[in-house]
């Protein structure tokens, strides 16, 4: 599964994003939920190289994930005591892994959903302590990311005059759950708000809505970060299977089976176009609808997507 990626596909008519999405976006990484089954990181090792990397809400990586992603930690949250962070990303530098990034605190404007409801004043004193001297190392410094609403523009100001020049972020993560005109119209606001900073999209989504509007929404939307030069990074919310989505099933990049979606599929970079030139088999990935081989590196196997199931050859 750690070996290079090549997938030959006998695909049915039903991958519809083929020409939509850039395929080799250098920008597009993984926000990773871990799951209840952890086959599923597998899918994501076979990526085709269009995943670049990951976070995991957390300061260390995850073992089911190919160390090939670029692993980007994150300090999700804080009580006001040492949180142990700069000491963890130190260590896994001095271990030897590539660490270029780290991301902040995670919605911290919020207290339900996910945020880690800090205030900001607090926040700052534990970003100079744990986060900052990071700088040192070379390792460029994600902003807390904030909600996508008004109150994540004030907590995010409150922040920076807490901080008092003392909290030097590199970057402006930026969540979005919401229609695609919003997400540019929050996008401007941003960037208006800090001209001089790069942008991640670490977590954005259409939730709750039809299978139709969703393609829509992720089509627009991952064709704008693609052009747009201060969009450096971004990552879709829906690592994870449809059973368990908390943003509604047509978000979810897996089915309740483990399978790709069509939406999934496009996302690490599988499709007709690329079959149709693939010359050998490889890697497990599960595509919803599609048969075809697969090669692990340890033995041949045949999916069957109509029977969700695989034959050993």
């Amino acid at each position: 599964m750690r070996s290079a990626t090549t997938v030959a596909v006998l695909a049915t008519a039903t991958s519809i994003l083929a020409d939509k999405v850039s395929l080799d976006s250098s920008k597009r990484g993984l926000c990773y939920v871990k799951g209840e089954n952890a086959a599923d990181d597998a899918i994501w090792d076979n990526a085709n190289g269009t995943l670049t990397w990951y976070y995991n809400y957390q300061a260390q990586p995850t073992s089911g994930i190919d160390d090939r992603l670029q692993f980007v930690p994150m300090l999700w949250g804080t009580n006001g005591q040492n949180s142990g962070f700069y000491k963890t990303v130190k260590g896994l530098m001095d271990g030897g892994r590539k660490i270029e990034y780290v991301l902040g605190f995670n919605e911290p404007d919020g207290c339900s959903n996910g945020g880690s409801c800090i205030n900001p004043q607090v926040a700052a004193s534990m970003w100079r302590t744990e986060i900052e001297p990071l700088k040192e190392l070379g390792v460029r410094l994600g902003a807390p990311a904030v909600t996508g609403s008004p109150q994540g523009f004030t907590w995010l100001e409150n922040f920076f005059a807490a901080c008092d020049g003392g909290c030097t972020a590199d970057f402006i993560p930026v969540h979005w759950y919401g229609n695609f005109e919003g997400l540019a119209s929050h996008m401007g606001q941003v960037n208006a708000s800090y001209p001089n900073q790069t942008m991640w999209i670490t977590e954005f989504g259409l939730p709750q809505q039809s299978a139709a509007a969703t393609t829509e929404f992720f089509n627009q939307s991952l064709s704008y970060f693609d052009r747009t030069p201060f969009v450096t990074h971004y990552s879709w919310f829906g690592a994870f299977r449809a059973d368990v989505s908390n943003v509604g099933p047509n978000s979810a990049l897996l089915t309740s089976k483990g399978q790709l979606t069509n939406m999934g599929a496009s996302y690490v970079g599988l499709t007709e176009a690329e079959a149709a030139k693939a010359s050998s088999a490889s890697s497990t990935a599960t595509i919803a609808g599609w048969s075809m081989f697969v090669d692990t590196g340890i033995a041949l196997r045949y999916l069957d997507a109509r029977l969700h199931t695989f034959i050993d050859l």
